[in-house]
């Protein structure tokens, strides 16, 4: 598949749910990354420059958050939609949600969410980072893809994957 490329809606279930665990290596990786990083992002500007010109804040994403770009779009989890209008992506978002209770294809659609709104919301990607919903969704998906490969691999082989 071509890099940066969105999932299509029709499809993306189809194609999320076709990738083998080596496809979802690069992104289950960053699970300790993430852990272990202590400032996420930080802003810069808010002052007036040397000339009396005012520099508008904005947010600079820690490497992990780079990285974590990189693979969501290289893999591609990210899916064109209208997540804007995207209601029950919104409950997901609040404290609490159990992520285990959705399939591997609907966190793909709250990461594309959060993702995408860092776009029109400066910030709002490093915040996901900081409240720990990104580590969340990601510790769900790598339950649930292990889950998956073990379970496939008990069938091929009669052996549990580990």
């Amino acid at each position: 598949m071509e890099k940066n490329t969105y999932l299509k809606e029709e499809n993306y279930r189809e194609v999320i749910e076709s990738y083998t665990l080596e496809d979802w290596k690069p992104l289950l990786a960053l699970i300790p990354e993430i852990e272990n990083t202590k400032e996420f992002g930080r802003i810069v500007g808010g002052f007036r420059d040397e000339n009396g010109v005012f520099q508008m804040p904005m947010w600079v994403e820690g490497i992990v958050i780079g990285k974590f770009i990189d693979v969501v779009y290289n893999m591609p989890i990210i899916i064109s939609f209208k997540w804007y209008e995207w209601d029950e992506g919104r409950e997901m978002g609040k404290s609490g949600f159990d992520f285990d209770s959705v399939d591997i294809p609907t966190k793909c659609k709250l990461i594309t969410a959060i993702v995408r709104n860092d776009r029109f919301c400066d910030g709002a990607l490093v915040s996901a980072f900081e409240s720990g919903i990104i580590l969340r969704i990601l510790k769900s998906i790598e339950r649930q893809v292990k889950a998956k490969f073990a379970e496939s691999s008990k069938k091929k082989t009669g052996k549990a994957y580990s």
